[in-house]
């Protein structure tokens, strides 16, 4: 199978500058080839990652910056573009800002990038155009190197190696028949169907107020002064340090629960479309005002959301599944904070409260997260038992459900007079 390891680099001043060109000639690249193609769009036309490649490589003799870059991080970026255009669209795919997006670029052919181990703590990494390069070894690397991503985060580079390890998910997961249904939340993060919760707080209290001290302090700066961007990085390393407490949580919750079950049911949540903000709607008495739509609040409960990680919890368990044999399934979460797991009866009236779930018909009276975890499992295990065309009902080997990806071919167009050229 295919994994990922990251590593801090210790990049020499000059190999810092020069991993500073390339990043911005990756994203000098990215930007032209994406308003070229909104232009071919808008026109009528279309053209695709072969024709671009070939412009980016007649540009590098009137322009002596793209000629000393490695040509595959150039390439790479175009076909990371091709790519997005194909799943998103390209007017939805967004522009790479110098300031909003930190350097990123890709050496794709792994044949070329040779990795040795110094010491017990140290190693080194011989990039194309880069040289030899040490990083901190804080794991082993564990097989093949496939290709490398270099990106900055803060004041520290990081490469990311993609490793064929040689590991095959198992026939039978090690607890067969095991199942548990997870309801996430903004209280608790992970509520599981056996009653158990994982929870963590990513930001205390007190780090929060100094939080927004210094969003107010970067909201007084000038742009373009050094004293805004000195701001803006202690901004920056606040959310960095939230984000990885976040990861780590993430990591370990997708360990228990990937270890311990063998199938693991989620609702099929649109994190997106759930945090979407509320538009003011404006009073028609009152010009200049707006009337209360509780977009207050809204935003309130988009924040806790977003900053719980339902999306990576989930993600992290696809990923850690693959090495456990265990099957992750996500249902529909309608109506399953609002029904009895004892009596099937649907009534919004049952949930009391945030934590207390008291069933009108019944009585019945459990916890609300729990009771919504135990519904996700009844339905996650009725869509398990369903065979699949040609395969026979409880003989199937559980897997994970990973959507297709997008695979379209593109054509190029030509006589299009006027199109900017890479």
């Amino acid at each position: 199978m295919l994994t990922g390891r990251k590593y801090r680099l210790d990049f020499t001043p000059e190999q810092g500058e020069f991993a500073e060109r390339i990043g911005g000639a990756c994203r000098s690249v990215w930007n032209t080839a994406l308003e070229q193609r909104r232009i071919y769009r808008w026109r009528g036309g279309w053209i695709g990652y072969h024709d671009q490649a070939r412009q980016v490589a007649e540009a590098k003799d009137d322009f002596p910056w793209l000629a000393e870059v490695p040509g595959h991080c150039l390439q790479q970026a175009l076909i990371d573009l091709d790519q997005a255009c194909a799943k998103h669209g390209t007017w939805k795919v967004r522009w790479k800002s110098k300031v909003a997006d930190p350097p990123s670029f890709r050496f794709p052919e792994g044949g070329k990038i040779t990795v040795e181990r110094l010491n017990r703590r140290w190693a080194r990494v011989k990039l194309p155009k880069l040289g030899w390069v040490r990083f901190r070894v804080t794991r082993p690397l564990g097989g093949k190197v496939k290709n490398a991503t270099v990106s900055q985060d803060g004041g520290h580079w990081y490469i990311s190696f993609l490793v064929e390890d040689g590991l095959a998910s198992p026939e039978r997961h090690a607890a067969p028949g095991s199942a548990v249904g997870i309801d996430r939340g903004v209280v608790k993060v992970v509520t599981r169907s056996d009653g158990r919760f994982h929870h963590r707080v990513f930001a205390r209290d007190r780090e929060v107020e100094h939080a927004k001290k210094l969003q107010r302090d970067f909201a007084r700066t000038m742009k373009g002064s050094a004293r805004r961007r000195k701001a803006a990085a202690r901004v920056a390393d606040m959310v960095r340090r939230v984000r990885r407490r976040r990861e780590d949580f993430a990591a370990k919750a997708a360990h228990a629960l990937a270890t311990g079950f063998e199938v693991v049911v989620f609702e099929a949540l649109k994190t997106k479309n759930m945090t979407a903000g509320v538009e003011p709607r404006p009073d028609p008495e009152q010009p200049g005002a707006f009337l209360p739509n509780g977009a207050a609040a809204k935003a309130g409960l988009n924040r806790s959301i977003l900053d719980k990680g339902w999306y990576r919890i989930e993600l992290a368990t696809r990923s850690r599944a693959r090495y456990t044999g265990t099957c992750v399934i996500t249902v529909n979460p309608a109506y399953t904070s609002q029904t009895c797991n004892v009596c099937k009866v649907v009534d919004r009236k049952s949930r009391e409260s945030q934590a207390v779930f008291r069933c009108t018909s019944c009585k019945h009276t459990e916890h609300a997260d729990v009771n919504a975890a135990k519904n996700i499992l009844t339905a996650g295990r009725a869509e398990f038992a369903q065979p699949r065309p040609g395969v026979r009902a409880g003989v199937r080997r559980p897997r994970n459900r990973v959507g297709r990806k997008a695979n379209r071919q593109a054509t190029a167009a030509s006589g299009l007079a006027g199109i900017p050229r890479l």
